[in-house]
C-alpha cells in the first residue's frame, strides 16, 4: 500500500487574517458593470463592491464576504430586479465550482462582455482602437472542452474521493458528479473516475488527471506521487479497456509520461478544410475547443490572405496548427516554437500530410534569439503567443519587412501592450480586431487582430 500526505492552508483561512469584521445584515446594490472575474461591480458610499452572482443592470441584495481598504466583496443572496441576460445555470454545481463563472449569463451576452474586455484593454493599456470590429466567432457551448487538468483528493470529512475543479476563490476541491463543459467522454464519467480512484491502494498519491481528447480517442494521464503496485495498474488498465480510454502514468515531469493502456495509442484532430490531420501527445498544447479552432484558423487565413508567392512566418507555431493550413496556400512558411518537442511534432505532421514547403525552428521567442531563420524577410506574419504575449518578438518584427500581421491572443492585456508597440513605435495600423468564444461560460477572452503597415 502506498502512503502520500497532501494538504495545506486554505485560501480562505489565509485571507481571513487580513479582513475587517464584516456587517452581518444584507445590503442593497445596483450593479453597474461586470468585472473581468465575472463578479458584478457596484458602488456603495463611493467604494467599489464586487458581488458574486450579480449581473450588470441588476438590483440585488447581498451579504458582505470581505471588506478591504480599497474595495469590498459580497455574495448576491436575492435578485430584486433581474438582468434580461440572466439565465438558469445548467450545471448543478455552478454556485460552488470555480471551473465556470458565467453560466448565469446568456451566451450572446457573454461574448459581447468579452468583446468589451478586449476593447477596454486596447484603449486603456495600449491606447489604441481597431478601425473595425470583426464579428465574434462562437461555437458549441457545452461539451466543448477537450483539454483540462482535474484535481483529485480523498476528503476525510466527506468520506469521499473527489475529482474535478477547485471551488470558487478557494483551494478546496468542489464535490462534482458531472461536468457539462468537458467533452462528454469524461464529463459524464466523473463519478466513475471517483469510484476508480477510491478503490485504489494509492488513492492518496494521485493528485491530478490530465485530459486530452482527439477526434477519435480520449487520453487520461494520471499524475502519481508514488509507484503504483500491480493491482492498481490492473485497475487503471481495466478502466481504460472498459471505457475506451488511453491510460498514461506521469510519475514526474512531462518527459516521464508513459503509456499504460493499450500497447500503442495515438491522438489526432482533423482540419478538413485543408485536408490535414495533426497528431499530438496528451501533454502537448492543443486548443481546447476543436470546433472553434477550425473557424479560428479560417478567420486567421482570411485576414492574412496567403498568396502562392508569399513567404510567411508563424511564431509560437506549436505542432503546426496554423503553419500547415498556411502552407496549403502560401509559397513557403517558417514556423518557430520554443519547445523542441513540439517542433519535432510539427515536422512529423508536415511529413505525414506530404507538405514540403515548410521549415520549423526551435527558439525561445521571449528572449533575444538567433534570427538566422529570418533570411530575406517575410511578406506576412502570424503570431499565436501564450498568455505572456510576444513583446520581445514584437520588437524585432518590423525588421522582417512584413506588410501584414495577424495576432491571435489568449490575453487581452498582453495583446494591448504588444499592439501599442506595433502601432506607436513601428508604424503599423490596427485594422481590425474581434473576439472568439474559445471557452464559453468562463471569463477567458480569446481574440484576433489584424495589423497592416
Amino acid at each position: 500500500m502506498s502512503f502520500c500526505r497532501r494538504g495545506g492552508t486554505s485560501f480562505l483561512s489565509m485571507t481571513r487574517r487580513n479582513l475587517k469584521k464584516m456587517p452581518v445584515e444584507t445590503a442593497r446594490a445596483d450593479v453597474e458593470s461586470l468585472a473581468q472575474d465575472a463578479r458584478g461591480v457596484a458602488h456603495i458610499g463611493g467604494k467599489a463592491v464586487f458581488i458574486e452572482g450579480a449581473l450588470p443592470g441588476e438590483e440585488v441584495m447581498f451579504t458582505y464576504t470581505a471588506q478591504r481598504r480599497r474595495y469590498d466583496e459580497g455574495q448576491a443572496v436575492r435578485i430584486l430586479k433581474a438582468s434580461p441576460h440572466r439565465v438558469e445555470p445548467r450545471c448543478p454545481h455552478f454556485n460552488v465550482c470555480g471551473g465556470c463563472s458565467l453560466q448565469h449569463m446568456a451566451v450572446e451576452a457573454q461574448i459581447l462582455a468579452k468583446q468589451q474586455v478586449m476593447l477596454d484593454s486596447l484603449a486603456h493599456i495600449g491606447k489604441v482602437a481597431p478601425e473595425s470590429l470583426l464579428p465574434p466567432l462562437t461555437g458549441r457551448h457545452w461539451g466543448y472542452r477537450r483539454k483540462a487538468r482535474l484535481s483529485a483528493k480523498y476528503v476525510i470529512k466527506k468520506q469521499a474521493m473527489l475529482v474535478g475543479f477547485r471551488e470558487k476563490r478557494s483551494n478546496l476541491l468542489a464535490d462534482l458528479t458531472r461536468c457539462d463543459v468537458l467533452d462528454p467522454s469524461v464529463g459524464e464519467r466523473i463519478m466513475e473516475l471517483r469510484a476508480l480512484l477510491d478503490g485504489m491502494d494509492a488513492r492518496d498519491c494521485i493528485p491530478q488527471i490530465e485530459i486530452a481528447v482527439g477526434d477519435h480517442h480520449t487520453a487520461l494521464v494520471f499524475r502519481t506521487l508514488a509507484d503504483l503496485d500491480g493491482d492498481d495498474q490492473a485497475r487503471l488498465r481495466g478502466f481504460g479497456e472498459h471505457h475506451g480510454f488511453q491510460i498514461y502514468l506521469q510519475p514526474g515531469g512531462p518527459e516521464a509520461v508513459t503509456l499504460l493502456w493499450p500497447e500503442s495509442a495515438t491522438l489526432s484532430y482533423r482540419l478538413p478544410d485543408y485536408d490535414l490531420e495533426l497528431f499530438f501527445l496528451p501533454t502537448d498544447f492543443t486548443q481546447v475547443n476543436a470546433g472553434l479552432n477550425r473557424t479560428m484558423i479560417n478567420r486567421a487565413l482570411e485576414l492574412l490572405d496567403p498568396q502562392p508567392g508569399d513567404r510567411i512566418l508563424d511564431l509560437f507555431c506549436g505542432l503546426g496548427n496554423f503553419t500547415l493550413p498556411l502552407a496549403r496556400h502560401a509559397g513557403s512558411v517558417v514556423g518557430v516554437e520554443g519547445s523542441e518537442e513540439l517542433v519535432q511534432r510539427a515536422r512529423g505532421n508536415a511529413q505525414r500530410n506530404n507538405i514540403t514547403n515548410v521549415e520549423f525552428h526551435a527558439a525561445d521567442l521571449n528572449l533575444a534569439v538567433d534570427y538566422s531563420w529570418v533570411g530575406l524577410g517575410f511578406d506576412k506574419i502570424l503570431l499565436d503567443p501564450p498568455r505572456t504575449g510576444a513583446f520581445e518578438a514584437v520588437k524585432h518584427l518590423p525588421a522582417f519587412g512584413a506588410s501584414r500581421m495577424v495576432y491571435v491572443s489568449c490575453n487581452p492585456a498582453t495583446l494591448a501592450r504588444d499592439a501599442a508597440e506595433l502601432v506607436h513605435h513601428h508604424g503599423y495600423r490596427l485594422v481590425s480586431a474581434g473576439v472568439m468564444d474559445m471557452f464559453p461560460h468562463t471569463t477567458h477572452v480569446e481574440s484576433i487582430a489584424l495589423f497592416e503597415r
